[in-house]
Formats: C-alpha cells, structure tokens, sequence
C-alpha cells in the first residue's frame, strides 16, 4: 500500500481577486444568478453597464409616474370644427352681430348665418382689402359695422335686409396729401358711439362719432314699406315696366339717403408742458374755472429758467445714476398713441341739468395717451358749447404716479384697471372714484396688455 508523505493541502487559489464581503455571499441569495468572478477591467465594465441600466429604469419610471398623475388631472375639451365657411379671396378677420357672422375679406365684405354657415350677403363694389371689422346688433334686424382697409381707411356700413348699404367713409379727404390713417377703431357696445383714433403725417388725434341709430331704423322702416308697397305694384297688370324700373330707382336713391354720423369730439393730445407765460397769479387764476377738478397743469406760475435750474440741480445731482442707466436727456414728444374706453354713467361723469342719461348708453370716454401720467374723461352727452375743430379741455382728470401704459375697463362699466411704467397695477371703483387695490409686480417687470376675466 501506498503512503502519501506529506498530508493533502488544499491548493492555493487560481484567481488573485475574489469576491468582496458583501458580494461572497450573492450566490446563496440567487442561486440562479450565480456567476463567477470577473478580472479587470471586465468587472468595472459590468458596473458601469449597471449603473447605466439603473439610472434608465429610473427615469422611466419618474415618467411613468408624471404620466399618471397628467390622467388624473382634468384633461381640456378638443374642439373640432363642425362647419366651414366658403369665402371669396382671403379672410383676415371676423366679427360676430345677433345671428351674422361678417368675415373681412381680401376683396371686400361677407356676411354668414351663425345657424347654417351659409353666405348670406356681400360687398365687394370697390375690391378693397378689409384688415380689421367691428359690428354691433341695433335691433330689428338692423346692424352696424365699421370696417378698416389696408389703406387705413374707415368704411361705415349698415346691414339689414341681407344686403350692405355704405353710409361713409370716416376720414375721407379731396386732398390726398392730407389724407389720414386709420390706428385704431373702437365700437361701443349697442352702436350708439364710435372711436377712431386717426394718423396724420405731423399729428395725432381722437375723433368720436355719435351714430344716429334710431334714424336708421326710422328710415330702414320707410325704405321697407317703398319696397312693398313696389313689390304689390308689380303684381298689378297695369304698371309697365318702365314704371317699374323708375320706382325702383326711386327706392334704391331713398335708401343710399341714411343720415350721417355727427362729430362729437376731436381729441388732440396734451403739449408738453413749457414754462408760463402768466406774468402775475392773477392772470393764472384767471384761466381756472371753478377749481372743483383738477387741470392738466398748463396753468401754473414756473418760468423756462425755473425748469433749466431744476433740470441742472438734477442732472448735476444724480448724474452717476442716469449715467449707469444709460438714460439720455431729450425733449418731450407729442404722444402719436391713446388708448380710449366709453364708460357708462357714473357719479364721478356728472352730467348737467335737463340731459337725459340712459344707463345703457355710454356718458363718457376715458383717454389716456402714451407717456402720459394722467386719465382724462370727457362727458359725451353734453351740449358742445366749443367747436369740434377746438380742442376740448377734459371734464375729469386723473393724475397717477407713473405714466400710464395700458388700461382696461370691466364688462359692467365699473371697475377700471390702470398699469403704470413702475409696474403697478390699480384697481379703480369708478362708480365712487376710490381705489380697490394697488400691486406692484416684480421688478424689471414690464407690462404690455391687462384684461378683465
């Protein structure tokens, strides 16, 4: 029998690397995933193959979860469109009156039913580009419209009877050269007024328009009995037709015959404010009314030389300021933008005795004009006591802090919204004149537009 000299050893194991303490015993936890041990680089492979697979699976799983939680918000309704209009040319914009749609067209005016979608009426006699269209419903199937070309040019319309009947041309002039553009139009609701803020080559004004609505209907009403009283003619064997031609001539001439809008005012925006030219307090005090609402501040007592100090005491005194602002001295310009509102009655637009004020019907308009700090109103169913060719003073002046940059007033007429260039917002009861709330945004914060929700 064979005996072994030396006792059996276990031999010395092949790989140099095993398993760490935490890892020795992975394969008793998972027998199936058992594997033996890798040599490097391979294992730093692994681990890095790992942890890119890991940080996967929790991405996926953030999304997953994100996704959930949009299910368990309430999703917005898709609309989709249930109709489609057929218009001539291009549509480039839209206004809705009582049961019409008017669309705004590159080659004139269309008008469709809300019900059916189908056209109704058109005006296309002077192929003109329609850009912007304003409409107002004035009852007995008679509506107003104020549409601006790609001229700049202001087309008054009345619709009735599915049928466009031109009434003016609101800044047509014979001289070309003196002709003005159309900035913005505003049609106050119910179609009593009209706003057309107006462009010139040198100057900038407001025109308001009183439209004779109640007229319209009157003679609306007389051209409609013409037309039957024409159509019961044609029935009878007796009337030839010349005669038929020739009272339809007649018809057609006594309905182009609607009244004209009147002129109500002509704003003209504030002059920058110069020194005075009062040599005494007594000719100032002259130019003051009654003292019982504030003025724009033309009346005052402080001389060129007095603002040249002042400007210099500034200048000289806050110069590291306006140096690292990068603020340049220059002169006032007359504002070339306003932004208007008509307002309803209210106490703070007292009107005078003997006048009749409807609560429907706008009393008033608000202006305020670009760099300006102050709102001005003007009473709109006052006697003009001035020509409209003058430029009228204010009723009610509202000073604020800052210029005024953009405004808005509530569908009721009541609340009046003023944003500053401090970013400051204020909340006006314009029934009582009081405030409601002042906030101011964050800083370097600069507000373009406000709206009433």
């Amino acid at each position: 029998v064979y005996i072994r000299e030396l006792a059996l050893k276990i031999p010395p194991p092949s790989e140099k690397d095993w398993l760490r303490e935490d890892e020795e015993n992975f394969f008793l936890q998972d027998p199936d995933r058992k594997w033996d041990a890798l040599p490097q680089p391979f294992r730093m492979v692994n681990k890095l193959v790992m942890l890119v697979f890991e940080n996967a699976m929790e991405i996926i799983e953030r999304r997953e979860m994100l996704q959930e939680a949009e299910k368990l918000k309430v999703q917005p309704t898709t609309c989709f469109p249930t109709a489609e209009f057929q218009v001539t040319g291009r549509a480039n914009c839209l206004a809705v009156s009582g049961k019409y749609i008017f669309v705004g067209l590159s080659v004139g005016l269309a008008a469709f039913n809300v019900s059916d979608c189908k056209e109704v009426g058109a005006w296309d006699e002077v192929k003109t580009e329609i850009c912007a269209i304003h409409a107002s419903d004035l009852g007995n199937e008679l509506h107003v419209l104020l549409a601006v070309d790609e001229m700049g040019l202001v087309w008054l319309f009345c619709f009735h009877k599915e049928s466009f009947l031109l009434i003016k041309i609101l800044n047509e002039v014979e001289d070309i050269s003196k002709q003005s553009t159309c900035v913005e139009v505003v049609l106050s609701q119910g179609g009593d007024y009209a706003g057309v803020l107006l462009q010139g080559n040198t100057k900038t004004w407001l025109e308001i328009y009183q439209l004779p609505k109640d007229s319209w209907l009157k003679e609306m009403e007389k051209s409609l009995r013409a037309s039957t009283r024409l159509a019961c003619r044609e029935r009878s064997s007796s009337w030839t037709s010349a005669d038929i031609f020739l009272l339809q001539e007649s018809v057609n001439k006594a309905d182009a015959k609607l009244s004209l809008p009147v002129l109500l005012l002509k704003v003209k925006p504030p002059k920058p404010i110069t020194g005075s030219s009062f040599k005494s307090p007594l000719d100032a005090l002259k130019k003051v009314d009654d003292g019982t609402v504030l003025g724009l501040g033309f009346n005052h007592l402080i001389k060129d030389s007095q603002w040249e100090q002042q400007e210099v005491i500034f200048c000289s005194t806050y110069w590291d300021y306006l140096e690292a602002e990068g603020e340049r001295q220059s002169k006032e310009e007359i504002p070339r933008h306003a932004t208007f509102h008509f307002l309803l009655p209210s106490p703070i637009l007292q009107v005078g005795p003997g006048m009749k004020v409807q609560p429907d019907v706008p009393a008033g308009i608000g202006v305020h004009w670009d760099g300006s700090h102050n709102l001005c109103f003007y009473l709109l169913n006052c006697l003009l006591k001035e020509k409209v060719d003058s430029d009228p003073k204010p009723d009610v002046v509202w000073p604020c802090a800052a210029p005024i940059v953009c405004s808005a007033v509530s569908s009721c007429s009541r609340y009046l919204a003023l944003a500053c260039e401090d970013a400051t917002i204020t909340i006006w009861n314009k029934h009582v004149g009081y405030p409601l709330s002042v906030t101011a945004i964050l800083e370097e914060r600069v507000i373009r537009s406000i709206h009433f929700l």
